[in-house]
């Protein structure tokens, strides 16, 4: 017999190794297919608990909510002449058109489904609920993608990892702000799913005995590697252009990289791997910079570049310090509190224990929670330099906080070891510290429940009561065509939508205290709001500026004074006599002396009688917002 054939021959051995190997693979894509079934059945569970969570909050926190995004929203679904209020913020470009564009998408369907059906007060509450189900799934990838690269890091199905996902679906933080339509929840989505795909194995590879590195570790092998790092790259580009600090994250995790400070293993960055990197930042980054200079163009109507107005505004003329400054310490005394608030002290912690020298992480696991805490360090040192500081400007780095928070919080409450680690068969569950955790559940579902369902809740019944009462008044006005610029003039604009001649409502409250055409609806109902544009013509540190005050300082310093001459002026043109005002308790006094028979407004002959009422929570931020929301009506109108 030749060698030939007796090397084309296989022995038993060759064959159960085939077998065995056969199996191993077998084993993988069962084990892949498993995983895959278990993250799908996730995000269901994940978007059925975001959508009650969306359903139970029912209170106002911040005017941004509305007015950096369901206003220009509007506007963009319904026309300039819909009524939504845009403020300078949009008419001097400092603002995307991405995130309104979104919104925007989600009124055009509704009013698209609802054209053929005249039934303007359904189509108004479904109008009222796209916003709420399209954020519903912001949050809910927000928190997906946070628990996956926990998955990624501590292994799939770890107590870690799992952890990770109940500490953001029970966080008091997340429930009252997920939902809600910031742009910061928008980045957190971005950048969590942006972290996900990002190659941890860039930042180190795992040596073998000799401290060499394994080949099998290199990065950029596979197509589908590459695909990730695309995926990853256009989605942090679109949260740069979203809110431009984001890129502090993404410089973070690059100096480290590049650096290579405290970081664990070898390099992988060849020549090779720096090649296809930078290739791909500048594809990608041109990419989604065309895709926004194109959006913005189509709804600014010309080229234009909103980080660098942003820049020009906030910083090159300190426009931040007119909505408030904070301490350098804001971030670390409020900040980090206010985001992870039971979990606070295990975050901290993870914090500090990443950057040991020693871990029982993998290289790749090991350099990634460095990482993270690197981007927390870096991102908070930064933005404590400027002076206007809010809790939401942090809030892309609170998945970062979970996954360092995750391993501390399960050994701390379980008697599983603090690497979170998964085994195989997993360790059996024990529970530690039983009063200390119903504890702090309970304070998290009080501090959620109250700030969701109760605190601030008048701001946003009071704009059902003054929409139901317009259907009530005026049901031959409920149309959704686009209003005369004007609302309180009787005219057409040629699309044959007929206004009522009266002002509906007229707001004395803080400028932005409640939201506007996204809650009011109807192009017809007309409003008037005191105004807080901020001096974007003065000279930082200028008399000019110092001496400037917008329509709410000038009516709160005097509001009788305000009301004589920039509402209802006698000797010049003023606004229509107002069906209602709305005003928090507080003004009930001079609104009163102005009415009154000796005021300045004795001709209108006005009787206020209050028609609606509202407690609006335990402590205000502003106390010009203390005590009840109140309508009045002044019983000008004989309907």
């Amino acid at each position: 017999m030749s060698s030939k054939r007796i090397s084309s021959q296989k022995g038993p051995g060759s064959k159960g190794k085939e077998a065995e190997t056969q199996n191993d693979s077998q084993d993988k894509k069962s084990v892949a297919a498993l995983i895959t079934q278990q993250a799908r059945e996730a995000l269901f569970v994940i978007f059925a608990v975001r959508f009650v969570n969306t359903l139970c909050v029912r209170t106002f926190f911040q005017p941004d909510e509305y007015f950096q995004v369901l206003e220009p929203a509007w506007q963009l679904a319904f026309g300039n002449n819909s009524g939504a209020w845009l403020t300078w913020e949009w008419r001097h470009a400092l603002r995307s058109s991405i995130h309104p564009t979104i919104f925007a998408v989600g009124y055009y369907i509704v009013d698209s489904f609802w054209a053929s059906y005249q039934v303007p007060t359904v189509k108004a509450r479904w109008l009222l609920m796209a916003p709420k189900v399209l954020q519903t799934a912001f949050a809910t990838l927000s928190d997906w993608y946070t628990w996956r690269l926990a998955e990624k890091l501590y292994g799939p199905s770890s107590p870690a990892a799992w952890s990770v996902l109940l500490t953001a679906l029970l966080s008091p933080w997340q429930w009252y702000t997920a939902t809600r339509t910031f742009s910061n929840c928008f980045e957190t989505t971005l950048t969590a799913a942006a972290l996900y795909y990002w190659p941890w194995e860039l930042l180190g590879t795992e040596t073998d005995e000799a401290g060499e590195s394994r080949s099998s570790f290199a990065v950029f092998k596979t197509s589908s590697q590459v695909n990730s790092l695309r995926i990853s790259l256009l989605l942090a580009a679109f949260a740069v252009l979203l809110r431009p600090t984001n890129l502090l994250v993404w410089a973070a995790i690059g100096t480290l990289a590049l650096t290579r400070f405290t970081l664990s293993g070898n390099s992988p960055l060849d020549r090779r791997a720096l090649f296809i990197l930078a290739r791909e930042v500048f594809l990608c980054g041109s990419l989604a910079l065309g895709a926004s200079l194109a959006c913005d163009r189509q709804y600014f109507g010309e080229s234009k570049f909103p980080p660098f107005a942003w820049l020009h505004f906030n910083v090159g003329k300190d426009l931040a310090k007119f909505y408030g400054q904070n301490d350098w310490h804001y971030y670390l005394s409020q900040g980090i509190p206010l985001l992870c608030t039971t979990i606070t002290p295990f975050a901290l912690q993870g914090l500090v224990k990443s950057l040991d020298a020693e871990s029982n992480y993998s290289v790749t696991t090991s350099n990634a929670l460095k990482a993270l805490a690197f981007v927390v360090i870096t991102t908070i040192s930064t933005l404590s330099l400027v002076s206007h500081k809010e809790v939401r400007f942090i809030q892309p780095l609170l998945p970062a906080l979970h996954i360092l928070a995750a391993p501390y919080v399960t050994s701390f409450f379980t008697t599983l070891s603090a690497s979170g680690a998964a085994t195989c068969p997993p360790p059996a569950l024990g529970w530690k510290r039983k009063p200390l955790l119903a504890i702090a559940l309970l304070v998290n579902v009080a501090i959620g429940g109250y700030l969701s369902w109760f605190h601030a809740a008048a701001p946003i019944e009071v704009m059902s009561f003054l929409r139901g009462e317009f259907e009530r008044v005026h049901p031959d006005y409920l149309n959704f065509g686009r209003a005369f610029p004007n609302a309180t003039t009787p005219a057409d604009d040629g699309t044959g939508v007929p206004q009522p001649e009266e002002l509906f409502a007229l707001f004395l409250t803080p400028c932005h205290a409640t939201p506007w055409r996204s809650h009011l609806v109807y192009p017809a109902l007309s409003a008037r709001a005191l105004t807080c544009e901020p001096p974007i013509d003065t000279e930082p540190g200028s008399p000019e500026r110092a001496a400037y005050e917008d329509e709410t300082r000038e009516f709160y310093a005097d509001p009788v004074t305000f009301l004589a001459r920039r509402i209802w002026p006698r000797d010049a043109p003023g606004e229509h006599m107002a069906r209602y005002v709305v005003g928090f308790e507080g003004v009930e006094a001079p609104l009163r002396r102005y009415f009154d028979a000796a005021g300045p407004g004795g001709r209108h002959r006005i009787q206020l009688r209050e028609v609606w009422g509202a407690w609006n929570g335990l402590f205000a931020d502003d106390e010009r917002k203390s005590g009840r929301l109140v309508v009045w009506e002044t019983g000008f109108y004989d309907d």
